[in-house]
């Protein structure tokens, strides 16, 4: 073997990671992304005096919940990164195709992929563990509309940054969401989280959306304030990702930007 031409492949590979920011995921992201969740949930179960049964609820109601943002987000994301990827994002722009025509074809079909997907994880919960998401009653309903439209939310905010800086940026389809997962207390109340991350936590409305499933699954009623807080910060994640992504669609079309996708 010769040392020189291994040096040399490792050099082009430092090259690679210099001029692509997004592959320092895998070494910054996810590193912390697993700290902080794993950790989390060993200090959430090392203080946790509630039922074993209760514990183990809340680890298949957050599971299940959260496929419900993750498909949302992921399904309008791909969508619109499927015609990026083929290099037919020109192809679309000159047809008499809407933007709101476009959005809600990807909707529709990642609506018809997130039920799929969600049923698919909640018969193996029920059939696996005996927990069955219906549990939770009829305040499941606005809990996933919530998810829903902050999964969308996201998945707004990762096209128009796809739209400004290019394809690099479809890391943030998955990145988002995993740095997301931790933070929303998805398997643990708040105050398991480190505490310098626990006030963005309390702003996150996926935060609030998980703690009132939580209380829901350990025999109390619907925490109504809670939802509301979740849906009013829903409202807001919304009208600033919609807001993001068509002043980077007016940037992109100025600026000739297709040159990128194409």
């Amino acid at each position: 073997m010769s040392w020189l031409r291994i040096k040399a492949i490792a050099r082009r590979q430092s090259y690679v990671v210099k001029r692509a920011p997004q592959r320092w995921f895998d070494v910054v992201v996810w590193p912390v992304v697993d700290a902080v969740l794993f950790g989390s949930i060993g200090v959430y179960f090392a203080r946790s005096s509630a039922p074993r049964s209760h514990q183990l609820a809340y680890l298949l109601v957050g599971i299940v919940l959260f496929h419900v943002i993750f498909q949302a987000e992921v399904s309008l994301a791909t969508g619109f990164l499927e015609e990026t990827w083929s290099r037919n994002l020109l192809n679309l722009l000159v047809t008499p195709l809407r933007e709101v025509e476009f959005v809600a074809g990807v909707v529709l079909f990642g609506t018809l992929k997130m039920v799929a997907a969600v049923s698919v994880v909640s018969g193996v919960a029920a059939l696996a563990f005996a927990f069955h998401i219906t549990d939770v009653g009829l305040g499941l309903i606005p809990l996933m509309a919530i998810l829903v439209v902050v999964g969308w939310s996201l998945a707004l905010v990762v096209i128009g940054i796809v739209l400004r800086v290019g394809q690099g940026a479809d890391i943030l389809t998955w990145g988002g969401i995993a740095l997301l997962m931790p933070l929303s207390g998805v398997f643990y109340p708040v105050n398991a989280l480190p505490g310098p991350l626990q006030p963005l936590a309390k702003v996150l409305p996926t935060t609030h959306v998980f703690a009132a499933a939580r209380t829901v699954i350990s025999g109390g009623s619907l925490p109504l304030g809670q939802v509301v807080v979740a849906a009013a910060g829903s409202v807001v994640l919304s009208a600033l990702s919609v807001a993001f992504v068509l002043q980077m669609l007016a940037t992109f079309r100025q600026r000739g930007y297709i040159t990128r996708h194409t």
